[in-house]
Formats: C-alpha cells, sequence, structure tokens
C-alpha cells in the first residue's frame, strides 16, 4: 500500500482517480479548493485538506510522507483561460510549480502531472506525437506545456522523478454538466434535455479525439508505477481516433444551431499513443461509439 496525494480530488478526473487508488487499497489525501470540484465526488475514504495549491506555505506540510503526487487540479478550459488570463496563470502554472516544490522538499519520490494535448495547437499532420514542436494557441495550453517543462527540469536539477500525461478530450463519469468547463458531450447531454438547440461553435467539422476518464485513470496509475518512466518524459493518453462535432450532433438527433468560431482553438487532434504503449504498456479500453449509444441511450 502506498500514501498518494492528488491535488484536484473534488474534480471530475480527480474524483475518478482517488476511486480507483482506493479500490487498489492505496491510501489518499485530497488536495482541493472546490474551484471547479464537488463535494459529492470525494471518496469517503480518502483524507480531505480543503486548501489552495496556490499557496505554497500552506500546502508544504500536507507533502510529508507522501509517496507520490497525482497534480491533477487546475482550472481548465480556454474561453476561461483567454478571459482570466492572471487567475488562470496563477492555478495553472504557479500553482504547478509550487507543487513540484512541495513534493521535492519533502521528499516525494514521483510526480504524475495532467497535461493537455492544447499543447500541441495546430500541426501539419495527423496523429500528434511527443516529438512534435509544441505550439499553443491560447494562455491555457501556454501554461499547461510550461508546467511540462517545470516537470522536466525538476527532474533534471533537483532529481524529482516526473512524468506529463498529455490528456485528449476526457468524458465520462462526472463530467462537468454546467459552468465554464463543459465538453461538447455535456452540453449536448444538457440542452437536448432542455430542448434547447444544439450549439455549435463554428462549421462543426473540427475533430477531437475523445478519450474516456477510465482509461485515463489507468494511465495514470501506470505512469506512478513504472520503472521504465520518471524522468520528465511526456506521454499521450487518447484514443487514437477522431471524430467531429457534427458527427456527435448528428447522433443526439436534435436541432442544430451554429455560432461564430473562437479565437485559439484548435482543428484538430488524434493521438500517437504508440510511445504510451511502449513505455506504460497502456492502451483505451473504452470505444467512444459504444459509450456515445450508452449517453445516449440514458436521456
Amino acid at each position: 500500500m502506498a500514501f498518494y496525494l492528488v491535488t484536484g480530488g473534488a474534480g471530475f478526473v480527480g474524483s475518478n482517480l482517488t476511486d480507483a487508488l482506493i479500490a487498489a487499497g492505496h491510501k489518499v489525501r485530497i488536495i482541493d479548493n472546490f474551484s471547479t470540484g464537488l463535494r459529492s465526488n470525494i471518496n469517503p475514504q480518502a483524507e480531505l485538506v480543503e486548501i489552495d495549491f496556490t499557496d505554497l506555505a500552506s500546502i508544504k506540510p500536507h507533502f510529508r510522507g507522501i509517496d507520490g503526487v497525482f497534480h491533477v487540479g487546475a482550472l481548465p478550459r480556454i474561453p476561461y483561460s483567454i478571459e482570466n488570463p492572471i487567475e488562470s496563470t496563477q492555478a495553472n502554472l504557479i500553482g504547478t510549480l509550487n507543487v513540484l516544490k512541495a513534493a521535492h522538499e519533502a521528499g516525494v519520490k514521483r510526480v504524475v502531472y495532467s497535461a493537455s494535448s492544447s499543447a500541441y495547437g495546430d500541426q501539419p499532420e495527423l496523429p500528434l506525437h511527443p516529438a512534435m514542436p509544441a505550439n499553443p494557441l491560447n494562455p491555457y495550453a501556454l501554461q499547461k506545456y510550461v508546467g511540462e517543462k517545470f516537470c522536466e527540469q525538476f527532474h533534471r536539477f533537483y532529481g524529482l522523478e516526473t512524468v506529463s500525461l498529455r490528456y485528449f478530450n476526457l468524458y465520462g463519469p462526472r463530467m462537468a454538466e454546467e459552468g465554464a468547463y463543459v465538453s461538447v458531450i455535456a452540453t449536448f447531454k444538457r440542452q437536448k434535455l432542455a430542448n434547447q438547440p444544439l450549439t455549435i461553435i463554428g462549421d462543426g467539422e473540427q475533430s477531437r479525439d475523445f478519450t474516456h476518464v477510465g482509461d485515463a485513470v489507468r494511465a495514470n496509475m501506470l505512469a506512478m508505477e513504472s520503472d521504465r518512466v520518471g524522468h520528465g518524459e511526456v506521454l499521450n493518453v487518447g484514443a487514437g481516433e477522431q471524430y467531429s462535432v457534427n458527427y456527435i450532433a448528428d447522433a443526439f438527433r436534435h436541432e442544430k444551431q451554429y455560432l461564430p468560431a473562437r479565437p485559439g482553438e484548435i482543428r484538430h487532434t488524434r493521438a500517437d499513443i504508440s510511445l504510451t504503449k511502449d513505455m506504460l504498456g497502456w492502451e483505451p479500453q473504452v470505444k467512444f461509439e459504444e459509450e456515445l449509444k450508452n449517453i445516449l441511450s440514458r436521456l
């Protein structure tokens, strides 16, 4: 049994990860300030510390005795980062630096960092692989990318083991249903239930690699345990497929409304997961089309 710390453990990914860690017999401490997470997501067997990781002095004591840190907490989503660049930078960049600093000083062995495929930006070819030069198109993407570089340098200069996992459009249980952090699937679900048109940004032909949160959770656990990583690697966590927004909207069989395109949005994503398979022995298990049918069947 290990003792893990999960930042953002009340959120979408963090709460699913916490549940899996506890089910595997580990002890978990959660740090969360509930800026986006929900108290109802908290596993009752986890230890909760309600605190903001942008305050280094306050979080330091809670890293003592921890074997590994999953840094999942963030202020996600692109529109928020454009409208609130200072607040999002404080959380996504300074917060990450604080977590790495606290982990290093407490003697934590490894930090697994929740990175983002938005770091790729628009690329001339698909699939996207970590050797490509980053091209962040918005503040959120830039913040998450710089977080990867901090992870890499904390290994290089301080010996802290780190791994960065670039998530590709996660969905699944506990995904946000409202607010600034909603996925297109959750948005369409809410709009159909309210008998409102499905709002599509741009022409709807933009496509994404939709990845189930359960697959991301397994990647996190493998990244923490594998003896093949820990040197600042960047690995993709995606399904290796892509579906357009129009495809998803058509599956909902509901009225559609097209809105103007937003600046800073990536046109297409699809993950090359060959390195992740090689380094972690991981591959996705959940098929998007099957899960989409399950979601639609419950409407």
